[in-house]
C-alpha cells in the first residue's frame, strides 16, 4: 500500500539510529482497552497531529490502521514530513507477537545514575533511548547524591543499590529493564547475556564479555565528560545489537583456509 508500512517492516526500524518517529494517535478508549505502546512510541491526539515539532520520517498509528492514522500521516505530508501509517494498526502489531511496553511501567523523561559509567550505566540509556523513550535524558552525577538528585529533579534512579531499576539476583540493571519494559526479544536477550556477563565479570557466559569490557574501559578512559562517553557509547550498542540480531553467526578467517 502507498505511503504504508507493514509491523515487520517497522519492526526492523527499531532500535536502529535511524528508526522513524512513531507517534500513537489511538482514541483514549482504545488505549485503555489496551494500555501498551509499541516501542519508541508517543501518545499524541490525531486531531492535534500538526502540532507536533518532528524531524525525519514519521510513522502514525492507530488502533486499527485506519482513517484516524491514514488522515493523520496525510495532513503530516501537507507539511512536507515523510509520513507512512502502521498498516493494521496497534492490533496487527500485537496480534504479529511483536513486543509492546506497559505504559505504567515508562517513567519519566529523565533519569538518574552514579557518575563515571562503564557497561549497565551506558548499556541502559542506550535501550531506553533506542526502544523506549528517544528523547531521554540522563543525569551523571556523584554516587551517595543520586537518590537525593532523583528527588529534588523527579529523575527516575538507576544502577543503584536498592532501587526499582537495579541488579536482581545474579542479572544486572539491563535485563531488569528488559523484563519490566517487556522487551525480550532473541536480539536483546543475546546481548543481554554480553552485557551481564561483562558487567558481573562473569565471562564465561559469553566469549564477546572480555571484548566488551575492555572498549567500556577503554571509552571511559578516553572520555572526561560522561555524557561525551554516553554518545560515543551509543554507536558502540548500535553495532552490538547489529552483531545481535543479524551477525551472531558470523566469524572470520582469515587468510582463508588456514588452519
Amino acid at each position: 500500500m502507498p505511503n504504508s508500512i507493514t509491523p515487520a517492516q517497522l519492526s526492523r526500524l527499531i532500535g536502529l539510529p535511524d528508526c522513524p518517529t512513531i507517534i500513537d494517535v489511538r482514541v483514549p478508549e482504545d488505549v485503555a482497552l489496551t494500555p501498551a505502546l509499541i516501542p519508541t512510541s508517543r501518545l499524541h491526539p490525531y486531531g492535534d497531529i500538526l502540532s507536533l515539532d518532528l524531524v525525519g520520517p514519521v510513522v502514525v498509528s492507530c488502533q486499527r490502521g485506519g482513517k484516524l492514522s491514514e488522515g493523520a500521516a496525510a495532513l503530516l505530508r501537507t507539511r512536507g514530513i515523510k509520513a507512512e501509517r502502521l498498516e493494521g494498526g496497534f492490533v496487527a502489531w500485537a496480534e504479529a507477537g511483536l513486543p509492546v511496553i506497559p505504559a505504567a511501567a515508562i517513567p519519566g523523561p529523565l533519569w538518574v545514575t552514579r557518575a563515571r559509567p562503564k557497561i549497565d550505566r551506558i548499556a541502559c540509556p542506550w535501550l531506553i533511548r533506542r526502544f523506549v523513550d528517544p528523547g531521554a535524558q540522563f543525569l551523571f552525577v556523584t554516587p551517595s547524591d543520586v537518590p537525593a538528585v532523583a528527588e529534588k529533579f523527579a529523575a527516575t534512579p538507576f544502577d543503584i543499590d536498592g532501587v526499582f531499576w537495579s541488579h536482581r539476583g545474579d542479572t544486572c540493571t539491563f535485563d531488569t529493564m528488559l523484563t519490566e519494559f517487556g522487551l525480550q526479544t532473541d536480539a536483546l536477550l543475546r546481548l543481554a547475556t554480553v552485557v551481564r556477563a561483562a558487567d558481573t565479570d562473569r565471562h564465561d557466559l559469553s566469549p564477546q564479555a572480555a571484548g566488551l569490557l575492555a572498549i567500556s574501559v577503554g571509552l571511559s578512559r578516553q572520555y572526561r565528560d560522561d555524557l561525551e562517553q554516553l554518545s560515543a557509547g551509543m554507536a558502540l550498542y548500535d553495532a552490538l545489537y547489529r552483531w545481535a540480531r543479524d551477525g551472531f553467526a558470523e566469524g572470520h578467517d582469515w587468510p582463508a583456509g588456514k588452519p
